[in-house]
């Protein structure tokens, strides 16, 4: 009886969090080792349906960059990177529409309906929800990469209200109807401040933010995120995702967070515990 009485105040221990979180929309990037490792994937599609079930209205944004690697391999085409960015010509852009829309999108919404959710795919391209404009890198031209250049958010309410989840794979559409490829982070941020959302969460295989001493930092205010980028402690790929974060921010999303999806339950433990497990970045005063 003991162990039921434990699972039970567990449960209590939730429902303050469950209470200021009830309706607000979570935007999750989900991406690394989580999308590859199967408890993981599991776990995730687990988290989700439960936000979805006590209340919350989390939108799901993936990213698929190793399967598209893996897939251009197989093909026989050689991957080139500018900057950590796939340079994308239009045989290559082909790939990455069909494993991200047409193989990685749909292994996600069955995963998350399998488990009891009803979740929907999507693209930019659905519903005009991503307009796109080509990334400009000085000196090389990047093909069909490129950045956002506005979000129209009705599909995902128009879903939410209906109380399915939205499954958003990072391809846009520009004025010129040509698909572009984003980066995933990019594309989550801008839909976070687009519907002014509670949180945003950045799944990576980092423990979160370390300080200069390689140790986890809990808690970042908006300038503090800025120093570590100045400084040079936060670095790599650490300082696109900061970036995107402070992106958010800027735009009414209240708190972003940069967690370790190698974690199971990693997306519970952030938004239902005090502790938390990732960095967590806010707005306000310092």
């Amino acid at each position: 009886m003991q162990k039921y009485i434990e699972k039970v105040k567990t449960l209590l221990d939730s429902l303050p969090y469950i209470r200021q979180f009830y309706d607000k929309t979570i935007v999750i990037k989900y991406g690394g080792s989580a999308m590859v490792a199967e408890n993981l994937k599991q776990s995730f599609a687990r988290d989700i349906i439960l936000m979805k079930y006590v209340g919350l209205n989390p939108v799901v944004v993936h990213g698929g960059g190793p399967q598209i690697g893996e897939l251009l391999k197989k093909l026989g085409k050689e991957s080139k990177f500018v900057k950590g960015i796939r340079v994308t010509d239009e045989e290559t852009m082909d790939v990455v529409e069909m494993v991200l829309v047409g193989k990685v999108n749909k292994e996600i919404v069955g995963m998350i309906n399998h488990f009891g959710g009803k979740a929907v795919g999507l693209s930019g391209k659905d519903g005009n929800l991503i307009t796109a404009k080509k990334l400009k890198i000085k000196g090389t031209d990047m093909g069909m990469v490129g950045t956002v250049k506005s979000i129209n958010p009705n599909v995902i309410e128009t879903l939410d209200k209906n109380k399915f989840i939205p499954v958003i794979a990072p391809v846009g559409v520009g004025e010129d109807g040509r698909t572009y490829n984003i980066n995933a982070d990019i594309v989550a941020g801008r839909i976070a401040g687009a519907l002014k959302a509670e949180k945003l969460i950045l799944l990576t295989d980092v423990e979160g933010v370390l300080d200069k001493n390689k140790k986890l930092i809990s808690t970042l205010s908006i300038k503090q995120a800025k120093a570590l980028i100045k400084k040079g402690i936060a670095v790599g790929g650490m300082i696109p995702k900061l970036e995107c974060c402070l992106d958010a921010l800027s735009n009414d999303v209240s708190k972003a967070h940069i967690i370790d999806g190698r974690v199971e339950l990693a997306v519970l433990l952030e938004i239902f515990t005090t502790a938390g497990i990732g960095t967590e970045i806010y707005r306000g005063r310092d």
